[in-house]
Order: structure tokens, then C-alpha cells, then sequence
């Protein structure tokens, strides 16, 4: 019996290349159907390279070890190196192409020889040599003019992004090895959910005609309140902890299947309920991570629900691996400052507040300027809420927002303005100026459900005792929450 090997695939640059503007002379929602089309190709390379590579060595499918979020392991045997080695170069060559040198596809081999800690650690090393030597990977023809121009490649992303959402079936071809094909190619696989086809999350809100997938400007149309559309990111916290963690290949796997599952299942489900189907667009889901955009209000709808399903699938498939690594899910929304603004921008915005929220706390949301922990954004919703009652059910003018925010030390947060920005006469020395404010703005009244919620929203805001006259970051975020909901 020949030594087995295993090849362990990674595409390098995906930020870089999803944050690259489109070219000249696309604009519009062809700029936003080439975006999509972008993400999704990362999408399938990961899932089709791995599929077509074991079909072209004539090799079973249960090879396959896992694929999806920009990368793959697979089990060869020995003798099958130097035509992997073959095929992955040709396909790196052409995603060189394709992205203008943007993405680069780099890949380690070791023998399955010893524990799976050290395999892992032979490929581990591997690939960090090949990130800190963008010219040695093989394939890479670094000082070859690209022999596919941009306009070329936005063309196929393009006719990608318009047709996977009905698509049956995506192949491959050798012919083309770095252009998945919908509906042909020498190899194809199912593009739903059974055992032998692919997972895909690819739900895109329709437009007025049905015709195509709605653009940015119609999504924001189609938001409560304010027409305005933003970007949603979400990304495990410590996911590489968690997988570096695996105490045998079987286990790696299982965690990797079972987070991939999760992403592209609940995602495709949640997009295709009646409050969302209509007012969102999946860029992509990966193993640990999810980008979605559409109108602002869905979005935020969606990361809790995501957040909420999250934990209990922790709850239920994690609870035999001890520590809190991999157990809980960060996001990030940023909103669009037009409903013209190019998508590649407020992803790159949305993926900034990402990482700062990651850095500096784990399980939480970024949104309005703020980061919450999850408890504390279900207060936040709470206030909001209320706030809105106060302005829609009883007549209080939308004045009291301003009013509320002005005891807060920043100026009213907008997505164009800088963190942290201060404005006039910000402080807050005198809490029985508070009551006051608030009590002007909604008159006197005998309403005892209105002076209810009165009292309510200022214990929110500012605590029920004098211990604890100090503003909350959660009122913030519901200020500006439904400051967002209020407007027309």
C-alpha cells in the first residue's frame, strides 16, 4: 500500500482583491454584480478545485477532507504528487490571471506520517514559508504580463454573479482550470445541500421585475425608516484556536464540516424568510466567517438571529471541547454614507470594525459607532423601542432624540463622521437637567402608559439609582437606533 499525502490549498489576498475597485467604465449595479461575482468565485474555487482534482486523478470522493472558505485539504497518494503539484499550478496560474496578481493560490504537501499534531505542524511551516515567498509558490509566472485583462475578468464575474442564483449544477473544465462554469464543464456537482454536492449560500433579494438580483439603491428603498443599506460581517472568535486544538484528523474535520454547515445552512434559511428574502443579498459564507449586505434594519435583524442560532449550536455540538474558543461570534455592520457608495468600500469598512471589534473584545456588535456585547445590544433594542413608541404611538416630536443626544459627549453619529468627534456643551454634571429635557419634550400628561415609558427611558439610560448616574453606551446605540427608524 503506497504512503498516503496530504495537500492542504489556500487562496491568499481575498481582502486585497474583493477591496479592489472595479474597472474603469463598470459603474453602477454592473460595479455591485462584479463584487458579487468576485466573492462568490472565491466561493467556488475553494470548493471546485479540490472536487476537480480528485476527479481528474480518478480518485474517490470521500478524499476529500474539507473545502470552503478559501481553502482545501485533500488525501492523495504518494504517487499522485507530481499531477497535483500539475494541476494546482495551472490553476494558480489562471486565478493570477483572473484577479490581476491580486489572489495567489499557494498549497503544502507532507506524508501522513506521526500524530496529526505534527502533520499539522509540517503544513503549517510549509505555508508560512510560501506566504513569506509570494514568488517561490510553483505556477506563479510573477513577471509574465497577465494574459487576461480586467475588462475580460469582469466580464465572467459578472455573467457569475447573474446566473449562480438559478444555476443547477457548477463545473470544471482543464481547458479553463480557474473558471468554475454553471450548468457544464468536463466535471459538475449539485449545487445543493445533499451528500455528494456542494453547500452554497446564495440567496439574492430579487428586484421589483424579478428579474435580477436587486442593487444597492433598492435595497436601501426597502428598509423601515431611513432608506439606507450597509454591509454585515460576522467571523468566529479564535476559530483557528479552536481547529488547532484537534486531537486527531477525525476531529479536525468534524469542525470544520460542522462550522461550514452551520454558515451556509442558516444563512440560506433565514435569508429566505419573509422578513429578509426581499432585503438582502449573501456575498459569501465561509468556515467560520459570513458577509452579507442589504437594507439596514434586516441587516441588524439578521446578526442577531445569527447570533442567537450560533449559541446554541455551541451549545449543542461544542460542548464536549473544553475552553471558550470557537463558542461565540463577533459582527460588524457599516452603512453605506450614499446609496451610490461602491460596495467594495463599505465591505472594507465593515471588515475594518471587524477586526477593531476582535481585537479588543470577543462577542460582541459593532454598529453605530459603538461595539456591544450581545447582552447588552438586547437592551439597546429595548430603549429603542420604547423611544419609538414614545414618537409613534403617543406624539412625542422627533425633537426628543436630538435632545437625548445631547448629554452624550460625541456629536450624533453618522457614517461619515469621524470616531470619537465631540460636540458643543457634551457634558453631563447635572443629571436633573436630564428629567427636565425629557419632561419639556413630552409635556405634561396624564397618560399613565406615556409616563411609564418616560420613567423607563430615563432609568435606561441613565441608571435607577444615583450610584449609577452615568450614560450607557447601549442608549447610545438605541438613540441612534431609532433616530435611523424614525426617519423618513
Amino acid at each position: 500500500m503506497s504512503v498516503q499525502i496530504f495537500l492542504q490549498a489556500k487562496l491568499l489576498g481575498i481582502e486585497e482583491f474583493l477591496a479592489a475597485p472595479a474597472p474603469a467604465g463598470i459603474e453602477g449595479s454592473d460595479a455591485e454584480a462584479l463584487f458579487i461575482g468576485r466573492s462568490q468565485w472565491v466561493t467556488l474555487l475553494a470548493e471546485v478545485l479540490p472536487r476537480a482534482l480528485l476527479a481528474e486523478l480518478g480518485l474517490a470522493r470521500i478524499l476529500l477532507g474539507t473545502s470552503g472558505g478559501g481553502q482545501f485539504l485533500v488525501v492523495l497518494p504518494e504517487v499522485a504528487r507530481g499531477e497535483g503539484h500539475e494541476f494546482l499550478a495551472a490553476a494558480g496560474a489562471g486565478i493570477g490571471r483572473m484577479s490581476a496578481g491580486r489572489l495567489r493560490l499557494v498549497w503544502a504537501v507532507t506524508e501522513n506520517l506521526g500524530d496529526w499534531s505534527d502533520v499539522r505542524k509540517r503544513l503549517t511551516e510549509e505555508m508560512r514559508r510560501l506566504r513569506g515567498a509570494p514568488a517561490a509558490a510553483p505556477g506563479l509566472e510573477t513577471f509574465e504580463p497577465a494574459a487576461t485583462s480586467e475588462a475580460e475578468a469582469g466580464e465572467f464575474f459578472m455573467a457569475l454573479a447573474r446566473g449562480l442564483r438559478e444555476a443547477a449544477t457548477v463545473g470544471w473544465s482543464p481547458e479553463a482550470p480557474a473558471e468554475p462554469v454553471l450548468d457544464a464543464g468536463k466535471h459538475n456537482w449539485s449545487l445543493t445541500a445533499h451528500q455528494e454536492g456542494i453547500a452554497l449560500a446564495r440567496h439574492a433579494a430579487p428586484s421589483d421585475d424579478s428579474r435580477s438580483t436587486a442593487d444597492a439603491p433598492t435595497l436601501a428603498g426597502r428598509a423601515a425608516g431611513r432608506p439606507a443599506w450597509g454591509v454585515l460581517r460576522g467571523d468566529v472568535d479564535n476559530f483557528g484556536i479552536r481547529i488547532r486544538r484537534a486531537q486527531s484528523i477525525e476531529e479536525h474535520l468534524q469542525l470544520s464540516i460542522v462550522y461550514k454547515q452551520f454558515f451556509a445552512g442558516e444563512l440560506e434559511v433565514l435569508c429566505s424568510m419573509p422578513e429578509f428574502w426581499r432585503r438582502l443579498v449573501i456575498l459569501y459564507s465561509g468556515g467560520d466567517d459570513f458577509a452579507v449586505y442589504g437594507a439596514w434594519d434586516a441587516l441588524i435583524a439578521l446578526g442577531r438571529e445569527i447570533q442567537r442560532l450560533f449559541r446554541r449550536f455551541a451549545e449543542e455540538h461544542l460542548k464536549d471541547f473544553p475552553g471558550p474558543e470557537g463558542k461565540t461570534v463577533s459582527m460588524a455592520l457599516a452603512l453605506a454614507r450614499r446609496p451610490d457608495t461602491p460596495i467594495e468600500s463599505v465591505y472594507s469598512e465593515a471588515g475594518r470594525l471587524l477586526e477593531q471589534v476582535k481585537s479588543s473584545g470577543k462577542d460582541c456588535f459593532h454598529l453605530f459607532g459603538r461595539t456591544l456585547e450581545w447582552k447588552h445590544l438586547a437592551d439597546a433594542a429595548d430603549i429603542k423601542d420604547t423611544m419609538t413608541r414614545m414618537i409613534g404611538e403617543f406624539g412625542c416630536p422627533p425633537q426628543i432624540l436630538d435632545e437625548l443626544g445631547g448629554f452624550y459627549r460625541e456629536t450624533p453619529w453618522a457614517p461619515d463622521r469621524a470616531p470619537g468627534a465631540r460636540g458643543k456643551e457634551d457634558r453631563f454634571d447635572k443629571p436633573w437637567r436630564f428629567h427636565w429635557r425629557i419632561n419639556r419634550m413630552v409635556g405634561a400628561t396624564r397618560d399613565r402608559e406615556l409616563q411609564k415609558l418616560r420613567a423607563s427611558l430615563v432609568g435606561d439610560l441613565v441608571g435607577k439609582s444615583a450610584a449609577q448616574w452615568r450614560l450607557r453606551p447601549s442608549g447610545r446605540v438605541a438613540l441612534e437606533w431609532a433616530r435611523m427608524r424614525t426617519e423618513v
